[in-house]
This record gives C-alpha cells, structure tokens and sequence, in this order.
C-alpha cells in the first residue's frame, strides 16, 4: 500500500521538478540576455525615415496597388509606430498581472519568484523602451499622428477578467511576438535598422516570458473548478471582442493621419480600402496571429475542453472571414 502511494506521487513529484527547472532556465536566460536601451538599443540614434518599419506581410501595404512605392513606406512607418505603441499598452497589464501572480510564489518556490520578478522588470523596461520609440517617432513623423487607446483604461478592463483569461491573452501576445519577429521583422532587409533592433532586443526578452506564460496559466488552470473555467473561457472571448474595438478606432485614427498627410487626394474608394486594409493589418498583427501559434492552440486544447474551444472559433470566426475577403 505504501509503495502504491509512492508510485502516484512521483508524476507530481516529477512534474514539480520539472517546473521548477523550467523556472531556473527562464532565471538563466535573463541574466545573459539583458540588455539596456540607451547602450545596447538605441545608441544614439534615430529612425531612417527613407526606409519602411514593417514588412509586407505584417503591414500589408503591399496589398493598397494604387499607392506609390513612398506612400506604401509612409503608411508601414504609421502602422509601425501603432504596433509599437500596442506592444507599450499590452504590457501595461501584462506587468500588473505577472507582479500579482508572483506573490503566489512568495513564500514558496523562490527560484520561480525570482523568474517572475525578472519578468516583471523586463516589462517594465520594455514599457519605458516604447515611450522612448514613440518620442523619437514624433520627431520625423508630421503632427497629427494620435494612439486613441488609454493603456491605463485597457489595463483596468483587462485586469477585471479572470486571471486564466488574462495569462491567456498574454501568452498569446509573447508568442507572436517571437513569431512576428524571426518570420517577418529580422528577415527584411529593408526595414529601418532602429526599428529592428528595438523587435530584437524585445524577443530576446520575450522568449522566456511565453515560457513562464505557460507555466503560470497551467497552475492557475489546476485551480479552476469547470464551472470557472467556463466562465474563463467567456472572459478570454471577451478580451478579444475588447481587442477588435480597440484596433478598428485605432484603423480609423491611421487612416485619417495617413490621407492627412498623403501628397495627393485619394478618392473615397481608396480612403475605404486604405482603412479595410489597415484593420486587416491590425487584426492579424494582433489576434489572428496569435490564436494561429501552434503552441498557443497546443495549450488551448489542453487547458479547454472542445466545446469550450469551438466557443473561441465561433466567437473569432467573423474575424477570420473578414480576413479572406
């Protein structure tokens, strides 16, 4: 009987060791990787406005045929400096989220306390890394340009959903960030060499925050009765409604600054699709890259069940569609 008892707590066991090494990995990591802004990012310099921040398949400016090869470029600085400025929202509550699950640790595992408050900092840091990219942006960009979401606001919505939805969202964002970056940013040579060194020096960093995403998502999902993940399941729904507003007000404001600033009229029909397209841009950028990461759907299957997944698909598939058109 006691040996009985012994074999069914050594997966537990197994898998406390196996999380805290993971923890003691993400520790590692950090400590070789840490970089600052001034000396290691920017270094003095400012952004190469003759060149464009995203690439085509990020930006898809390549998709507006009736714009010049300059305009294609002015409107991929414009969708540049949003996803900066998203990346500087998101990780407003990103850091209030990950700081409040670290005092769960605090009189526990303190390798995976460490972990996460390296994390914590790291978001900070990259937070202030954004507000330097917007203010340097400002100085080559004309007047007029204006980021509509409230990051506090954003955070105060978000952080009202139930944590498991949270670190879900959050998990997504850093593992699109990793795919974003290593498929479409570093492999375009004709990016402002600035704007990617600040993707660069942001994945670094990131790379372990999606593992430790994971880590605490699963251990808030072992809390859960079904009957509150359910209910987590409804809030991850909801972010991603919350989400979609926040990125067609934020299509409409780009639209409007970049046809402000476009050297010649556009018709109507043009305006129309320079807006649909931005919107396009947005939401795969910031959605529908995300919930396609294999890793993330990998998780999403463990920590849901079918049903609740053909909820998710459901509730993005509008999305998905407007996509295709």
């Amino acid at each position: 009987m006691q040996n009985a008892v012994l074999d069914q707590d050594r997966p537990s066991a197994h898998r406390i060791a196996e999380e805290s090494r993971r923890y003691a990995q993400c520790v590692e990591v950090s400590k070789r990787v840490r970089w600052d802004i001034d000396r290691d990012v920017i270094r003095g310099r400012t952004f190469d406005f003759s060149r464009k921040f995203l690439p085509d398949g990020l930006s898809k400016v390549d998709e507006l045929d009736f714009l010049t090869a300059d305009e294609q470029r002015s409107l991929s600085q414009i969708e540049g400096r949003t996803y900066a400025n998203m990346f500087g929202l998101a990780e407003r509550f990103i850091g209030a989220k990950i700081l409040e699950v670290a005092r769960e640790h605090g009189l526990g595992d303190q390798t995976a306390l460490e972990a996460l408050v390296r994390f914590t900092d790291e978001e900070l840091k990259h937070q202030e890394l954004f507000r330097r990219i917007e203010l340097l942006v400002a100085r080559g960009m004309r007047d007029g340009y204006h980021f509509a979401p409230r990051p506090n606001d954003v955070a105060s919505l978000v952080l009202g959903k139930s944590t498991w939805a949270v670190l879900a969202v959050t998990c997504m964002i850093e593992l699109f960030t990793q795919s974003h970056y290593r498929a479409s940013i570093a492999r375009d040579p004709a990016l402002s060499d600035l704007y990617k060194d600040v993707f660069l020096f942001h994945w670094r960093e990131e790379s372990q925050h999606a593992i430790l995403d994971e880590l605490e998502w699963r251990r808030e999902d072992a809390k859960l009765t079904d009957e509150e993940r359910d209910a987590a399941v409804n809030d991850l729904i909801a972010l991603v409604g919350a989400f979609d507003g926040l990125l067609q007000q934020q299509a409409e404001e780009d639209t409007r600054f970049f046809v402000a600033t476009c050297p010649r009229p556009l018709s109507l029909g043009q305006v129309d699709r320079v807006g649909a397209t931005l919107l396009k841009a947005y939401r795969w950028q910031f959605i529908l890259s995300g919930v396609r990461e294999e890793r993330f759907q990998e998780l999403l299957e463990k920590l849901a069940t079918g049903q609740q997944c053909a909820r998710i698909a459901e509730a993005l598939a509008p999305l998905v569609e407007a996509q295709q058109s």
